[in-house]
């Protein structure tokens, strides 16, 4: 680990089977009851549900949106890698899907990721899940979906006819290897299916994360291999670099040398499991409840 903090450098070697230790507290795993292909509402969309086995409280949820470019759907890849983990943890962990976009342009998949957070604020008692400690997390196509949740919450133009007063907001957002800049992304990515009236630069900093990066957007964990060749990682240290600009608690973890979708080894999807649910307790706390004398 070559610095911690809000900066972090882990090296492959240095990252595996110890994480608990160097994050300064240590996960009692419990038992994981696992949904699969739960609807949301009658939106079209499914999601599959992890949770915690043993909780008397409300614990913290996490929407986790997969990769694909934009054109796969993955979800299920989300169970062993991130679902069964997060439950393990104590935060319910929720395998989402958006329309790719073969299926609808901009902004639909974005209105799906709303569409989720929205109704696991409406589902919060029977997920068990606590309301206001709803975050949103994705890699690739789906960490730049997460992110442009995270930072147009509520936004009139931008939010889905589903569950209509209920808040779009999350507690916190977390980025894996995520596209944050769409205008870095267009010489690598045909993105005109996505932006069918064209791919013009107003269109792509509009659907750009970066392009958010105020000062209320919420507390955000990102993570990036260095040897990214797909996304380069320079890419997200620009939206790290934003948002503390911008005041937001933000932390940045760098996998030295790691490629594109480095997580699907459990080797380093495990730690970032710990990293995850560790940043999500630390900002989205669980209310303290006063106890009368």
């Amino acid at each position: 680990m070559a610095r911690c903090g809000r900066w972090c450098l882990p090296e492959a070697s240095e990252t595996t089977g110890d994480a608990r230790k160097t994050c300064g507290e240590e996960f009692q795993l419990t038992d994981v009851l696992i949904q699969e292909n739960v609807p949301v509402g009658d939106s079209g969309l499914l999601v599959d549900v992890f949770r915690p086995a043993k909780t008397d409280d409300p614990v913290p949820a996490l929407l986790f949106l997969s990769g694909g470019g934009w054109r796969r759907k993955n979800r299920g890849d989300m169970k062993d890698r991130y679902g069964i983990k997060m439950a393990e943890r104590g935060v319910v962990c929720i395998a989402g899907e958006y329309r790719v976009m073969t299926e609808a342009p901009w902004p639909a998949p974005l209105h799906d990721v709303k569409t989720t957070i929205r109704w696991m604020r409406n589902s919060a008692d029977r997920l068990g899940v606590d309301p206001d400690r709803i975050s949103v997390g994705g890699s690739s196509a789906g960490g730049h979906l997460a992110l442009m949740a995270a930072g147009t919450p509520n936004s009139s133009d931008l939010e889905p006819p589903y569950f209509e007063g209920v808040s779009s907001a999350v507690a916190t957002a977390i980025g894996i290897y995520p596209v944050a800049d769409l205008l870095a992304t267009a010489e690598k990515s045909d993105l005109s299916e996505l932006f069918p009236d064209g791919v013009t630069e107003v269109a792509l900093l509009d659907a750009s994360p970066i392009s958010y990066a105020h000062p209320d957007f919420p507390p955000t964990l990102l993570v990036h291999g260095t040897g990214d060749v797909r996304v380069d990682y320079r890419r997200t240290v620009r939206m790290y670099d934003a948002l503390e600009a911008a005041g937001v608690p933000v932390d940045l973890h760098l996998y030295s040398g790691q490629d594109h979708v480095f997580d699907r080894e459990d080797l380093y999807s495990s730690p970032i499991a710990d990293a995850m649910a560790l940043f999500i307790k630390r900002y989205a706390p669980a209310a303290v409840v006063a106890v009368a004398d």
